[in-house]
């Protein structure tokens, strides 16, 4: 069986806003979401601002004596799982419950509510540690919740592959519906690390940028004087479903997805191939599994992280695998805007690139002012830019040599 697959619900949570539409406006008007960390007292740190989702009332898509019950990163899922199952129209009744499923995956899972009862162990002493904080921080509790919630009795589980999380777990539910294990699943990636501990962390690999004093202007892909990632966080969650059901069903396609690819650099524990070979292999197996040519790309949502290695190396994959129709591809990277959000990044890069094909806009690259010489395809500086995109793909590289690629088609 090799059925076709397209997103009909998008659901997202970011710095940028608390839902699909408030996301796409922003990312066309270039608004950064990025500013001083609120969450805990930075004197102390070398780095003091992140992308933190702003004015999320939990209590409006969770019980409030539930909402104690499960760390953020959780929360945001179930409010973007509740978006896009509201956007697609997709109803789950006992009747189709076991054919619809829910991957959803998360980089580092629940480090706040690790963090605070190992700190309530050491300090009070074992028995004061909650009940729930096991249930309450474990990755896979992300689309637990949403199964319990929905009722969707399908597969469910979670990829873990840092800053790929997202786009495996999409990759997943293509093939899983490509081969007819399910009709629909529930897809994406949901992240909440701005914690004292992460942010020391990140900041001691020398990864983040220091620009403390311009926080909107930090992350920076392409630029000569990029410094270095921003944290984010947030949830994206898209809905695919089989093309037939979704037609059946007289829904909104906002995309159909065509193509998955993922390999491994095998080459360090943080840091890609300088060359851009394996990034490029990536692409390279995207477009073998959609069964199409380079010149058929029209725009790529890049990893883009505003690292100074991280940058070059994806400039030089694109170059690899698209050849001389590389600089014609329109090249942009939302982290502009957003900051990374590790685990959920290519969940929500997935989503922006449904909806650059859907409207026929590409998004920007913000805060490009000064090009590095060795980052020179076109990147949409700036400002968005009407085109026709009939074929997107979304990359993601991360940690662990990891490497995913998701190609859309307009439907």
């Amino acid at each position: 069986m090799n059925r076709r697959v397209v997103i009909t619900g998008i659901g997202l949570v970011t710095p940028v806003g608390l839902t699909k539409d408030a996301n796409w406006e922003a990312i066309l008007a270039g608004k950064s979401g990025i500013g001083p960390i609120t969450r805990f007292d930075t004197g102390r740190f070398d780095v003091r601002f992140a992308g933190e989702v702003k004015d999320f009332d939990a209590t409006r898509f969770i019980e409030k004596k539930e909402v104690k019950k499960m760390d953020r990163f959780i929360q945001y899922a179930i409010a973007a799982a509740n978006e896009a199952l509201a956007d697609s129209g997709l109803t789950i009744t006992p009747e189709n419950a076991e054919r619809v499923g829910v991957i959803v995956g998360s980089g580092m899972g629940g480090l706040d509510t690790l963090s605070n009862n190992e700190g309530v162990c050491r300090e009070q002493g074992p028995n004061r540690v909650s009940a729930f904080f096991i249930p309450g921080c474990v990755i896979n509790l992300a689309p637990g919740q949403i199964s319990i919630r929905t009722g969707a009795r399908g597969p469910n589980f979670s990829p873990v592959s840092a800053c790929a999380t997202g786009t495996h777990a999409i990759g997943e539910a293509f093939h899983i519906i490509k081969r007819g294990e399910a009709d629909a699943i529930i897809t994406g990636g949901a992240e909440s690390t701005i914690t004292p501990v992460a942010v020391a962390g990140f900041s001691n690999m020398k990864a983040l940028s220091t620009r403390n004093d311009e926080p909107e202007k930090a992350s920076r892909p392409f630029d000569a004087a990029r410094d270095g990632f921003v944290m984010g966080e947030g949830a994206g969650i898209l809905i695919l479903e089989d093309l037939e059901h979704a037609q059946k069903r007289g829904a909104r396609i906002y995309a159909e997805i065509i193509g998955f690819g993922m390999n491994s650099d095998a080459h360090h524990i943080t840091a890609p191939t300088p060359d851009g070979s394996g990034a490029a292999r990536c692409l390279e197996l995207t477009m073998a599994s959609a069964g199409i040519k380079p010149e058929d790309v029209d725009y790529i949502n890049a990893h883009g992280t505003s690292t100074p290695v991280n940058d070059v190396m994806e400039t030089k994959a694109i170059k690899l695998a698209f050849g001389d129709h590389a600089r014609k591809i329109m090249v942009s990277s939302t982290k502009s805007m957003t900051g990374h959000l590790l685990g959920a990044a290519g969940a929500v890069e997935t989503a922006y690139t449904a909806l650059a094909i859907h409207h026929q806009i590409a998004p920007p690259t913000i805060n490009l002012e000064n090009p590095d010489p060795e980052c020179d395809l076109d990147y949409v500086p700036n400002r968005p830019r009407k085109a026709e995109i009939k074929v997107g793909l979304s990359n993601s590289f991360g940690f662990g040599s990891t490497n995913a690629c998701v190609a859309l088609r307009k439907y």
